[in-house]
């Protein structure tokens, strides 16, 4: 019943115009699915193994959503289903996507991810790279993405400063790519951030979606699907 209670408690805490991605990586289907039977619907995985493994064990109407690094040679899998790509970092891993949607007979909806923390390790574009992308006579071209919005982490730190001066940066991102490219497209919407530790800070600074794991899963289990 913990979960359902996360979920219950999540959901009294997050506004309506926010969506809550359930994130399961690491999980096992059985886990996930006793959320879904709590009413959630979308999960987040963030390695494609491990998000084919369980989509083909669980209902066919959860949206599953890519949070992670992707390979390129990994897009071909999890393209015919996956309901949405978060964590685009490069023209040509947008080229990839593009390519296997169309292979798929699918629009895929995707965010920019972006490199707000203070931490080197985390991936993810600065806005040089993408005015680049946007730019690009390739990004013109494509039928198969629907750029929706932006991704990004704050730094994994308890200085609430600082996390809330990186979500305010993307924030800033994204109003400054609305305004300069998708300002006739309402459906580029989305800023994806705020996690278990965060979520409250980033909701204050204009987030539209955040990825919850431990805060509605408990700490992660390794080695099951």
């Amino acid at each position: 019943m913990e979960i359902r209670e996360n979920l219950e408690r999540l959901k009294k805490e997050i506004p309506g115009h926010v969506t809550l991605v359930a994130v399961s990586k690491t999980h096992p289907a059985e886990t996930v699915m006793e959320a879904y039977n709590a009413g959630q619907r979308i999960f987040g995985e963030n390695k494609a193994q491990e998000m084919i493994a369980k989509q083909s064990l669980l209902p066919g109407d959860i949206q599953w959503h890519f949070i992670g690094h992707l390979q390129r040679n990994k897009v071909k899998f999890i393209a015919p289903f996956v309901g949405m790509i978060e964590s685009v970092d490069s023209l040509r891993l947008l080229k990839e996507i593009n390519k296997e949607a169309g292979k798929a007979g699918r629009i895929i909806p995707v965010l920019l991810q972006f490199h707000i923390a203070s931490e080197e390790t985390k991936f993810g574009l600065d806005m040089d790279e993408a005015r680049q992308l946007l730019n690009a006579p390739e990004y013109r071209e494509m039928k198969h993405i629907n750029l929706r919005g932006v991704m990004g982490m704050a730094s994994l730190t308890d200085d609430e400063t600082l996390i809330r001066k990186e979500f305010s940066y993307l924030r800033s991102i994204f109003e400054e790519l609305r305004k300069d490219y998708f300002s006739s497209n309402p459906e580029f919407s989305q800023i994806s951030m705020g996690m278990s530790g965060d979520y409250a800070i980033a909701i204050e600074e204009g987030s539209t979606m955040v990825r919850i794991g431990t805060g509605i899963f408990g700490e992660r289990e390794y080695g099951q699907l």
